[in-house]
Formats: structure tokens, sequence, C-alpha cells
């Protein structure tokens, strides 16, 4: 019989013999590094991210917030959490995330809760991103100008069990919005039955 697992992610450190940028881009850079693993030196290529929030924004009616912008690598209008990049030095993550939400849809929020922190591409970025449920919200106190990819954003509250409804029926296929809505839902679901 098998014991009970204690699952969790280990950090482990490895002997990073040179780091290097390869490519140097506008947004994130590529880095390749050379290090000793099981005795073997290795050579990897990988997208040095800055970490990003996302935030699942939910109203009284218990309906998520969920916007649609273009997405130019994957050519689609995708729809999305508002979410952002960790791109202001020594900025805490949940001071970005509250930061995200007023610039992208104008909103602010009374509570704030971690829901998880993701790694969307372990394989091949770095990138860790923070997803936050934002609740008791209110119009943000500035109402922010929106341009490129943003300037046309498409604002939708659904209820969250459509939500969770098109992530299930492989209808959407942003990551941090798929595992935002799932988590947000299983919390109110966890409520409601110890409510009961």
């Amino acid at each position: 019989m098998e014991t009970a697992l204690d699952l969790h992610d280990e950090p482990f450190e490895v002997d990073v013999r040179d780091s290097r940028t390869v490519f140097d881009g506008r947004v994130w850079d590529v880095r390749e590094d050379r290090f000793l693993y099981n005795d073997h030196e290795l050579i990897r290529h990988y997208v040095d991210h800055t970490g990003a929030v996302a935030v699942v924004a939910i109203d009284d009616q218990e309906r998520v917030l969920l916007i649609q912008q273009y997405r130019h690598p994957i050519r689609m209008r995708d729809w999305e959490i508002p979410a952002g990049l960790l791109d202001i030095e020594g900025e805490d993550p949940l001071d970005t995330a509250k930061r995200e939400l007023a610039e992208e849809v104008d909103l602010a929020a009374e509570h704030w809760e971690k829901l998880a922190r993701m790694a969307p591409t372990p394989g091949g970025s770095d990138e860790i991103i923070h997803i936050y449920l934002a609740t008791g919200l209110s119009a943000a106190p500035e109402v922010f100008a929106r341009d490129g990819e943003e300037a046309d954003i498409r604002i939708a509250w659904v209820p969250i069990e459509e939500a969770v409804t098109a992530v299930l029926g492989g209808r959407v296929a942003n990551g941090a919005m798929m595992l935002g809505v799932l988590l947000a839902a299983e919390k109110l679901r966890r409520q409601a039955s110890a409510s009961e």
C-alpha cells in the first residue's frame, strides 16, 4: 500500500557554469544557461521573464470579470482575466495585481486573496504568474487610457459556473484564466458547503 505523498514543488540548485543573454527583447529576453546535472553538462535556452500577475475579480452575484483581447502570438482574441507584468522594480505582486485591475478594467477591490502561483511553461520560461482573487469590487478612483491591444478590450461579467463550463468544454485556452476560474469556483463551492 502506498503512503500519502507530501505533494509540493521542491527547490533544486544545480552548478550553473555560465548564464548569458542571447537575445535582448523589448519585453523579455532569451537566456542561455550551461550547467551540470547528474554529472552531465547541459545547455538550455529559455525566456527570461519578469513574471506576472492575474486577477479573478468576482462580484456579489458570483460573476467573474472576463476580458477579451487580441494576442498576436496565438492570432486570437482570447478570453482572459485582468493580468499584467511584474515590470516595476521591487513592486510586490499584490500591488501589481491592484494596479493591473485598475489599469485594465477601472476597478478596485476591498478584499484580496492569493489563489496560486503558476509556472505556465517551466520547460521554456522562468515566468511565474501570481493569481489573486479580488472581491468587494468598486470603481477605481482613476480611469486609465488604453492603447495597442488593450484599446479594444471587450469586458464581460460571466456567472462563474458558465466560465467553468467554458473551461471544461475546451472553448477557452488562456492558462491563467482557466486555473483562476477553476480555483475560484472551487473556493466558492467549499465556502457554500461549509455554511450548510
